[in-house]
């Protein structure tokens, strides 16, 4: 019995690495989708820089500047792009921006933006609303706040919706107040938005865009565009084809497609190392079966004497290897889940360390169950077949 009990032990302990390797994966990579919650996995950012090839007349060294114009080109011409927001910042065209109110700065940033911009970078509202269409259509002197804006211009407790600060002389009545996701924060929480045609009006920016925040259809490859739109870029601005430098982007899917390539991988070693653990608690399995097998010679001889078939001896062994290795798998499986939960609840909420929800899938785990039956079944064919083996003449002789 107790010789079966340490056999079981091998098994709940391969089952047990196996669920937590295989949970752990699944928490992290949990958690990487949390911290990119709110983020179009499928975007990207173009903006203007200097050109550093000359080309038709025109010296390196030039500055691109975009207009709003081009945001229609593009999506003209390029069907793929399911959002485009263009952009504009005060810095770009003001020097100093004095974010303003009682006598309190906050030297936030002021952005320029319309309401598909919160499509690819989603803003976490803690009061209040986002911009929308309407504020565009009429221009609205409305704004929305980040969290850190609020701290610096606002008392503790005090009412900001609907109260007005000032940015560069010119009065908004705040609509808004967002915080940080706690994930990819493009923008910081120190930041104002306004609609992008209030912007043109109050700081005279008539029609300059300062860079476009896109979204790609699903499916589509995000390069394939950037490279469209570049092209499209590059003929418009008279910019050298080779010239590299000219239009800044950044591909955002390659950080998600990084990060969705490490966790297979990590889920891919999990299932490697946890396999060849199980592989080897089953092998144990079939050495105590083996060693059964032997103590049980004259048992099987009287069986086979009174007429049982080699199938039916065969067929009890590797019943036994199934029900040995299935209990102890499932008693790992149970303690391993407890683990699991422990863990979820020590970390799993937290916001700094990305693990959440550490928990296997049920398809991981039929399909780990299911391969620990079956590799018990092929190792108990080893007792199973010694055990046919046996002459019941033989085994009747024997003491």
């Amino acid at each position: 019995m107790f010789r079966t009990f340490l056999t079981m032990l091998g098994v709940i302990i391969a089952m047990l690495i196996l669920v937590l390797l295989l949970g752990g994966a699944n928490g992290l990579t949990n958690g990487f989708n949390k911290i990119f919650a709110g983020t179009a996995s499928n975007s990207l950012f173009v903006w203007g820089q200097s050109t550093s090839e000359p080309y038709k007349g025109f010296e390196r060294g030039r500055r691109i500047r975009y207009k709003l114009e081009d945001a229609d080109i593009l999506k003209r011409q390029i069907p793929e792009i399911e959002v485009l927001a263009p952009r504009i910042e005060l810095a770009d065209h003001r020097g100093a921006i004095t974010v303003y109110r009682n006598g309190q700065t906050s030297g936030s940033s002021v952005y320029g933006d319309y309401p598909e911009i919160d499509q690819i970078t989603k803003k976490k509202l803690v009061e209040g609303r986002f911009l929308n269409q309407n504020d565009i259509e009429d221009s609205k002197k409305v704004c929305v706040i980040g969290e850190e804006t609020y701290k610096l211009l606002f008392e503790k407790g005090e009412e900001a919706i609907g109260e007005s600060i000032r940015i560069n002389g010119v009065y908004f009545t705040v609509v808004g107040i967002y915080k940080p996701n706690n994930n990819i924060n493009i923008d910081g929480e120190n930041a104002v938005f306004i609609p992008f045609s209030t912007f043109q009006k109050a700081f005279n920016s008539g029609d300059r865009m300062g860079w476009m925040a896109i979204a790609v259809e699903k499916n589509t490859p995000v390069p394939l565009i950037e490279k469209q739109i570049k092209d499209i870029l590059k003929n418009k601005y008279d910019i050298h084809p080779d010239d590299d430098r000219a239009i800044g982007s950044f591909d955002m899917s390659r950080i998600f497609n990084s990060v969705t390539g490490f966790t297979l991988v990590l889920q891919g070693f999990s299932f490697f190392i946890g396999i060849f653990t199980l592989l080897a608690g089953v092998i144990a399995i079939s050495n105590i079966l083996l060693i059964t097998v032997k103590e049980r010679t004259k048992e099987i001889g009287v069986r086979r004497a009174l007429g049982a078939t080699p199938k039916v001896v065969k067929r009890q062994i590797i019943l036994e290897a199934i029900i040995i290795t299935a209990f102890a798998g499932l008693v790992g499986f149970a303690i391993s889940v407890g683990l699991l939960s422990i863990m979820d609840s020590m970390w799993g909420s937290g916001d700094d360390f990305p693990f959440v929800k550490p928990m296997i899938s049920i398809p991981q785990f039929i399909f780990s169950f299911v391969l620990m039956v079956g590799l018990s079944v092929l190792i108990g064919l080893l007792p199973a077949n010694r055990a046919v083996k046996i002459r019941p003449i033989e085994a009747l002789r024997e003491e």
